[in-house]
């Protein structure tokens, strides 16, 4: 029988709350200690990862305490709810089915009357078969000439996690010669945003997927409506150059202004949607559906992984207690999440919204208060740019920020230079290793000035090279951690009803059904 408990409920984490600075990491990280320590305390991944949390301020008494936690909150049994179809998204009555668009978890789910497995396959067959047509040149503009550029129209999760996962196999579809066509991304509703964004691509040859699914995204119809202008002026014809990626009852399911559509339903929220069609559309045309097959590969394998019943061999759980642990009992309420690979620049952008949308709440799953804080501010930059940006406050600060770093031993192309007596990739890994020494055991020195106090705690994710496969698992990852962050907090990780107040405000604004406050502003805007 599953219990839905409030996290100070549970005794296991009072049992917890008496282990604060237990561990000083100055002292466990030294000598030779420190070397055991970061050996032992590893969990291999999908994709050839490990997750590594030998700089983390915990110990074997602390872990077997994480552990009565899990159990106690019944971590692996509400997950196995979750992907054999169970309403975990109770304020919406909804299934939360996104695992099944990528994998083999649990069995067949029915909603709607229909098989969402099969239809989610379904939809994946026909994205594939389009864009191979596109590929050969089979489905061309209306002058006979191929596509070579696609630009998504979104907003929200319909932007976010493409986009991030376009950037991060760009350079590497190009090393690996699978890039098919460029991709660019369209989701502000500032006019400088698509007028940006139109003026580097050739609209002839460009194919536009408006993603909405509703049909009725403000932002996202008024830049579909900027892209249709924009065609228009150039005298083409708009039904050859748009796609949808909506659901079947919204108003651009059937419509023939659209080349095509492919659908997605309520049951994967936006955040967690880039390996339905709203990523698997743009991906699958810039990359080809090979290279999609294989990053879903990646993250069914993770998701496998995330099943597992013994927390400490199960990366995502326990990277999920630990930041619990973090954010509860040690009292740390941001995270800075930092990737040394460039190419994952827009990860951080994407966790950000997946992690802050699911748990950034103030009551429980019924509706109850909470005593107790939930959610965490996440924030990053790659390294090493963010060494010479905000890393002076995460060293020297006031406040202590936990660290997830993410690197890779091999860039996606062979092309480097040596400098020195070293390559780039070389020093980009040996910068890592430095900073997660450096925020443990810190440095004394006569000077304040020159003080590192340490006692920094961090984490690092660390393949061989960022792959499909390995994007795919890193996904995976994050996206099953801040679930079962969610259930240790008692939350819905699977709703956002803090994303539409504003929205009702904007439209008050736009019908000019304003007074108060709320006037003023909107006249000081020129509204």
């Amino acid at each position: 029988m599953i219990a839905w408990k409030n996290l100070d409920k549970l005794d296991s984490y009072k049992a917890l709350l008496e282990t604060k600075g237990q561990v000083k990491l100055a002292e466990v990280m030294e000598g030779r200690s420190g070397a055991d320590r970061v050996r032992k305390y590893a969990v291999p991944m999908a994709g050839g990862l490990t997750y590594h949390y030998a700089a983390k301020k915990v110990d074997d008494d602390i872990l077997e305490k994480l552990v009565s936690l899990a159990k106690e909150a019944q971590l692996s049994e509400k997950f196995e709810e979750l992907y054999n179809g169970a309403v975990i998204n109770l304020t919406e009555n909804r299934h939360v089915l996104h695992q099944l668009t990528r994998g083999q978890l649990g069995g067949q789910v029915i909603a709607d009357g229909v098989d969402k497995r099969e239809f989610y396959k379904g939809e994946q067959a026909k994205i594939a078969a389009f864009a191979n047509k596109v590929h050969a040149g089979e489905i061309t503009n209306e002058n006979g000439e191929r596509f070579n550029t696609v630009v998504q129209i979104g907003i929200g999760g319909s932007d976010l996690g493409p986009r991030a996962i376009y950037l991060a196999l760009e350079n590497w579809a190009v090393a690996n010669d699978t890039l098919k066509m460029q991709a660019k991304f369209i989701s502000n509703v500032d006019p400088d945003d698509p007028v940006g964004v139109l003026r580097g691509v050739d609209l002839a040859h460009a194919l536009f997927i408006v993603v909405s699914k509703s049909g009725t995204t403000l932002e996202t119809l008024t830049n579909e409506s900027f892209v249709k202008n924009a065609l228009e002026e150039a005298g083409l014809d708009v039904s050859k150059h748009m796609l949808a990626v909506t659901s079947e009852t919204s108003p651009m399911a059937k419509n023939s202004g659209y080349l095509a559509a492919f659908f997605m339903d309520d049951y994967i929220g936006g955040r967690y949607s880039t390996s339905s069609a709203v990523g698997n559309a743009v991906l699958a045309l810039a990359f080809g559906p090979e290279v999609f097959a294989r990053f879903l590969d990646g993250m069914a394998a993770e998701d496998k992984l995330a099943a597992g019943t013994d927390p400490l061999k199960n990366p995502e759980m326990l990277d999920a207690l630990i930041s619990v642990y973090e954010r509860n009992v040690l009292g740390y309420p941001v995270t800075a999440l930092l990737p040394y690979s460039q190419a994952l620049s827009r990860f951080p952008a994407h966790l950000q919204q997946a992690s802050m949308e699911s748990n950034g709440k103030s009551v429980n799953r019924f509706g109850e208060s909470m005593n107790y804080s939930t959610g965490e501010v996440i924030f990053g930059e790659p390294g090493t740019n963010g060494q010479h940006s905000f890393y002076q406050l995460l060293h020297q600060g006031t406040d202590i920020v936990p660290l997830q770093f993410i690197g890779f031993r091999k860039s996606q192309n062979e092309k480097d230079v040596e400098v020195e007596g070293s390559t780039s990739q070389t020093k980009l890994c040996a910068n890592v290793a430095a900073q997660m020494v450096a925020f443990a055991c810190g440095k004394d020195d006569e000077n304040p000035a020159k003080r590192f106090s340490g006692e920094r705690p961090s984490s690092i994710i660390i393949g061989e090279q960022l792959t499909p496969e390995s994007c795919g698992a890193l996904l995976a990852h994050y996206e099953n951690k801040f679930m079962f962050q969610g259930f240790l907090w008692n939350v819905n990780s699977f709703d956002q009803e803090g994303v539409q107040l504003g929205k009702v405000l904007a439209n008050r604004v736009l019908a000019h059904n304003t007074d108060g406050a709320l006037k003023e502003f909107a006249d000081l805007l020129g509204i």
